[in-house]
């Protein structure tokens, strides 16, 4: 069975079709986000401590961190960013991280602060992408995001996306890093612009899984851009991602809605022992006068707590969910 093992300091998890789905906090990422992005410029955290905290008390299994704050010459101010980034949250929560950048200096620059087994976010299918990045994950020994686009592109014909993804791990196995440490993201498309969307992605990871038995991972929300009631899609696609192989994702933790669905697919789909995480979860749940449901229970895991994969905690915390 193909298991991706990434560890802070203190804490181990596996990525793997056996294991609970993999949530990825994508919260501290300054992309699309202008207020977050001046705060970083300014150097100051606070918004990214608010959601490093937040993201781990809503059950993030890993979280995702980019300090990419501008397109004007980011090989000389992200390197130096990304490690002050990862160094304050690495020392606020005991959870994996992934390094999130598209500067080679950055990602290297992080490697060498960053503690325990981090994810690399990430590589493509260029070849001078491939011989800048797979260099750097082999001499760390971390795993690493390969997204299935190339010189020519995102192609909308998943054979092509599949072939790019075949063509990632096989150059990754050139360089000495093994499949298991390939979590490949196959591309989700949104479905208000590809009707098919859905269907593409579901046919590409049972092939992903099978063919190739790689773990995926894939930006979650894409699949609703531009739709109204994003949550309500979302919720609907993971326990189908699950169901067709998926193992983990970078989505935003703290939406109550879509967390239930990760919740929820882990038991159906075996990975919640006992359903042991979701009766911790949902014990004291109610709804709310009028039948409508309250959008957070009243106890949530620790960080980390309940995903089944064997982490060490340093300390926990009981809060509610953010609503949103």
């Amino acid at each position: 069975m193909t298991r991706t093992i990434v560890a802070s300091a203190t804490r181990e998890i596996i990525i793997g079709f056996d294991q609970p789905f993999c949530v990825i906090g994508e919260r501290i990422n300054p992309t699309g986000r202008k207020k977050l992005a001046a705060e970083m410029i300014a150097g100051n955290f606070d918004t990214v401590i608010k959601d490093a905290l937040e993201q781990a008390a809503c059950g993030a299994t890993m979280l995702d961190v980019n300090a990419g704050v501008t397109a004007v010459d980011p090989n000389a101010t992200e390197p130096a960013l990304l490690v002050q980034t990862l160094e304050i949250v690495q020392g606020l929560v005991d959870l994996p991280l992934s390094i999130d950048s598209s500067v080679t200096a950055a990602i290297e620059a992080a490697l060498r602060v960053a503690k325990g087994r981090p994810l690399v976010n990430s590589v493509t299918g260029e070849e001078e992408k491939l011989e800048a990045i797979l260099p750097l994950v082999k001499k760390y020994n971390v795993p690493v995001v390969a997204i299935s686009n190339d010189e020519t592109g995102i192609s909308m014909d998943p054979d092509v996306r599949f072939a790019v993804a075949k063509k990632i791990v096989e150059r990754c196995a050139d360089f000495g890093i093994p499949a298991h440490d390939v979590v490949v993201d196959p591309l989700v498309m949104p479905i208000g612009a590809l009707g098919d969307a859905g269907r593409q992605v579901f046919a590409l990871l049972r092939r992903l899984r099978e063919e190739l038995k790689v773990n995926t991972t894939c930006g979650l929300s894409n699949i609703s851009f531009g739709l109204p009631h994003r949550h309500g899609i979302n919720a609907a696609f993971i326990p189908m991602v699950i169901g067709a192989g998926m193992t983990s994702a970078i989505m935003n933790p703290v939406r109550p809605q879509e967390m239930e669905a990760v919740r929820g697919a882990n038991v159906l789909n075996g990975t919640d022992e006992n359903c042991t995480n979701w009766i911790r979860t949902y014990k004291d749940y109610k709804p709310a006068e009028g039948g409508q449901a309250v959008a957070a229970p009243t106890q949530v895991n620790a960080p980390g707590e309940g995903n089944g994969n064997g982490g060490r905690r340093r300390g926990g915390r009981e809060a509610r969910m953010a609503r949103g």
